[in-house]
């Protein structure tokens, strides 16, 4: 156990949480193997993922490409990978979808369907310019990381890539567990006008549906949290940063109800999101550094 311990101390907390979330996605495909289609190819995919990730921390230090790999090549891959995984799994682990919940308490709060009230402004300018700020979901994260590593803010850079994990991968339980598909496809029925663009909605639209296929990953709304983490990160350590992604993040925000992927008790969820990663991932993070620097202290005496 305590050499368990010390090879986990000798990781940085974002290896620890993605071979962690790869172990637990594993253990589900072995649970439900005679439930899952796919579940071979499932259970592969997460060894191999593993062992890749072991072997790309072994060599991190092998030249700037393997620096690179380390650092933002494989924990994308790695998010991209899982995410379009959870189409083969979700489904077969958690059959019971619960946007009956989702669409009554939104009525609740608003005495209508919000997709439906949002009609009364809809746009073709500004259906393609909320389609563009749903779409900045896959930049943001990405660019403030390119940031950090460009300043050579190293610690501040291993600290974010360890949150913006840790909520990602908070939010695929959030998909196993409370599986949802969204208004656009449970309430498309009752919307009386559809979406149209006048250049770009359309074409991301479509994109996106490839991309992303059916995942049930309206709840918890992941653009909202893992944007609103940003916020949080970009306010902490690059001030001017955080300016530039406020607008951007608000408007993308309000597009995931206007662009109907989402209900607004996904978006309330996605907040509910952020403070859980902020909460438990800060102290994890601050726990770690602590364990890491009296381990450090005892090998050096």
């Amino acid at each position: 156990m305590g050499r368990i311990f010390k090879i986990i101390l000798r990781q940085r907390p974002a290896d620890v949480i993605t071979i962690g979330f790869l172990l637990f996605l594993l253990t589900l495909a072995l649970m439900f193997y005679h439930d899952i289609p796919k579940a071979q190819f499932l259970i592969s995919l997460y060894s191999i993922l593993i062992i890749a990730q072991v072997i790309i921390a072994r060599f991190k230090n092998r030249g700037r490409l393997m620096g690179l790999l380390y650092d933002l090549l494989f924990p994308i891959t790695c998010v991209l990978v899982i995410f379009d995984s959870l189409e083969w799994l979700v489904h077969y682990v958690n059959p019971e979808d619960i946007d009956s919940i989702l669409i009554r308490l939104d009525y609740m709060i608003f005495n209508n369907h919000p997709t439906v009230l949002l009609e009364k402004i809809t746009n073709p300018l500004l259906t393609d310019l909320l389609q563009l700020a749903y779409s900045t979901y896959y930049f943001i994260p990405i660019s403030f990381g390119v940031v950090l590593l460009l300043n050579d803010q190293r610690e501040k850079f291993a600290r974010t890539l360890f949150l913006i994990l840790f909520c990602f991968y908070l939010s695929y339980i959030g998909y196993i567990l409370m599986p949802a598909l969204g208004p656009r496809f449970t309430i498309n029925h009752l919307q009386t006008a559809e979406l149209r663009g006048f250049i770009v909605a359309e074409p991301i639209q479509k994109f996106l549906n490839w991309l992303e296929g059916i995942k049930r990953d309206a709840f918890p709304s992941g653009h909202t949290a893992i944007t609103l983490l940003v916020l949080y990160l970009a306010y902490r350590f690059e001030r001017s940063y955080f300016w530039i992604f406020l607008p951007v993040v608000s408007a993308l925000i309000f597009s995931t109800v206007y662009c109907r992927y989402h209900y607004v008790v996904d978006i309330i969820a996605g907040f509910g999101l952020t403070l859980l990663t902020i909460f438990m991932g800060e102290w994890y993070y601050e726990w770690w550094l602590k364990q890491s620097q009296d381990h450090s202290r005892i090998k050096d005496y």
